[in-house]
């Protein structure tokens, strides 16, 4: 079997994403953890193929032998892995999630790619539908027994409710919060049901807003609670999920989930890009809208687990032949 290195910064679902894979290819890997100097943030175009923008103990554990693959995630990896393909001599196989940029980017091998990115076809890009996760049946089902006792106990059907929150350039407002607490509720009661609900850092400054609006029986991991994240719980606990739509990764990961999935997605806070991709995923039957001025009645449709992972890992094996 082929060597396989993860190069891992910093970035959670840059890590997220990379562990996926490694887990779907279901092979012996190794992680090279990276930390980044301010040279990093430079144009790749500038950069080239270097370790430049690493610290000197993220270069320590970058030495021979090389491996045969690498697979990395995010712009600031890209000068790392095409600089120990350079050393060599071309031999590790690139693997690269996420766009790096036009610099260097025929030295990778496979280039993966969210489709509403809208990034042109070429033979070393691979379309994907959202962003590669863990979200495993296996991990869904290894957390309900490891849950069971604490959530167990909700009326059904359980709907988590996963809230993201403002981005750099979109916010989440007090007002959106209160109308998505009070639609998510409705739904709940009228089914004879309950939240499981979980905000984020980015969601901090609305949760109040939020949680004062749930009238049906619920539970709530607030960001920066104590105890253990119940977010894996939550999903697996779910019989559907609500999800604000702000988040790639967190819309990929609620459809890895066997049940409904309802995107909250306010223009307001929703870039084109990321409605690009909730259009997909309506398209593909992997989840409908969330309409809050006219809350849907809970029901259920098959729908296929999503994971990009399960994708690359399959694209990778197909071309280097294992």
């Amino acid at each position: 079997m082929p060597s396989v290195w993860l190069l891992m910064d910093d970035r959670p679902g840059n890590r997220s994403q990379c562990q996926g894979v490694a887990d779907a290819l279901a092979i012996r890997f190794e992680i090279r953890d990276l930390e980044y100097t301010a040279a990093a943030a430079l144009p790749n175009f500038v950069m080239g193929k270097t370790f430049g923008g690493l610290t000197a103990s993220s270069r320590i554990n970058l030495v021979p032998p090389w491996p045969d693959v690498i697979v990395a995630a995010g712009r600031r990896a890209s000068p790392v892995a095409r600089h120990i393909k350079d050393m060599n001599d071309g031999k590790t196989f690139l693997v690269q999630i996420m766009y790096p940029g036009d610099s260097g980017l025929d030295e990778f091998d496979l280039v993966c790619v969210p489709r509403h990115d809208l990034i042109p076809d070429a033979p070393n890009i691979l379309q994907i539908t959202g962003a590669p996760h863990q979200i495993t049946e296996q991990r869904l089902k290894t957390a309900a027994e490891d849950w069971q006792g604490r959530l167990g106990h909700l009326p059904g059907p359980r709907i988590a409710l996963i809230v993201g929150g403002s981005t750099k350039r979109r916010t989440f407002t007090e007002d959106m919060a209160q109308e998505l607490g009070r639609a998510a509720s409705k739904m709940a009661a009228d089914a004879g049901g309950s939240l499981m609900v979980t905000t984020s850092r980015r969601s901090a400054d609305a949760a109040d807003a939020l949680l004062a609006e749930l009238t049906a029986p619920h539970t709530i991991f607030r960001w920066g609670d104590e105890g253990d994240n119940p977010y894996l719980g939550y999903l697996a606990m779910a019989d559907g999920v609500i999800v604000t739509g702000d988040s790639v990764s967190m819309c990929s990961e609620a459809t890895a989930t066997p049940g409904p999935v309802w995107i909250y997605a306010p223009k307001k806070l929703i870039p084109r890009k990321h409605a690009e991709l909730h259009k997909e995923l309506y398209a593909g039957g992997f989840a409908k809208p969330f309409d809050a001025a006219n809350p849907p009645v809970f029901e259920t449709w098959p729908h296929p687990a999503l994971n990009g992972a399960v994708e690359i890992a399959a694209e990778i094996k197909k071309r280097l032949g294992f």
